[in-house]
């Protein structure tokens, strides 16, 4: 039995990869800010964090938030792991972060390269945008009676649960360094899973693609956060849908 922290461990990714950890019959620890006994803000560390690495082999990291403080977060981790001899960390980034540059995928990358130098036994895997987020971001575009679409955009949504699945296979091999991209099964224009997502939801809406202009619509549009090349994934975005919405 190998003892193993995941950090955002209540969060999407990192509930299902603890889960998984513990069904085959591994001490999984849960920090986030709000779960006890490791209640632990990362930016800030303190001895609940010291606590919640004493004895452990492995950290699974997938705490993250797009409103700043990753790196801060990082370094605290990496800080207290290396205090508590932890011999292997795993990182999970997004497929585009080194190519795509928007503030959230230049910390993730930023949060890369520290675990990379950190001295640590390191993973890292780097995935598309997992489906509920895709679910999400059209909810939103498609609330008005007219939804304006980015013109031009494609995603490779892959399900989180898969995700979760590699997670848990690397935090229980050796350090690896940086894994093969995983993607989704699929390479999909904005305005199909548009449509998808509608049909799924039962409205009706008018969709409207419109170009924007910048150097981050512009990686987007010429696919730099898609893995074609890893198209991995099982599960369908209809699929999901499918769980979601019947």
């Amino acid at each position: 039995m190998t003892t193993i922290l995941v950090t955002g461990g209540t969060g999407t990714l990192g509930r299902l990869v603890a889960e998984r950890l513990r069904a085959d019959g591994h001490e999984v620890r849960v920090l986030s800010r709000h779960s006890e006994p490791y209640a632990v803000d990362l930016r800030e560390g303190g001895p609940t964090l010291d606590a919640a690495l004493a004895g452990a082999e492995c950290v699974v990291h997938c705490a993250s938030t797009p409103a700043g403080g990753d790196e801060k977060a990082a370094d605290r981790l990496i800080g207290a792991a290396r205090r508590a001899g932890v011999a292997h960390l795993v990182y999970i980034s997004i497929v585009g972060v080194d190519r795509v540059p928007l503030r959230y995928y230049r910390a993730k990358l930023a949060v890369e390269r520290r675990i990379e130098e950190s001295g640590l036994g390191w993973t890292v895997l780097r995935a598309t945008q997992f489906h509920d987020l895709m679910a999400t971001f059209l909810g939103k575009l498609t609330a008005p009676p007219l939804a304006l679409l980015p013109a031009g955009l494609a995603d490779q949504p892959v399900e989180v649960a898969e995700v979760a699945e590699r997670l848990a296979g690397a935090a229980l091999a050796a350090p690896a360094g940086r894994l093969p991209d995983m993607g989704g099964p699929e390479v999909r224009s904005v305005d199909s899973l548009a449509r998808a997502y509608l049909h799924a939801t039962g409205r009706r809406r008018r969709l409207l693609e419109v170009p924007l202009a910048g150097r981050t619509y512009g990686a987007f549009r010429t696919g730099g956060h898609l893995a074609p090349e890893q198209a991995v994934g099982k599960g369908t975005f209809e699929e999901y849908l499918a769980r979601r919405f019947d």
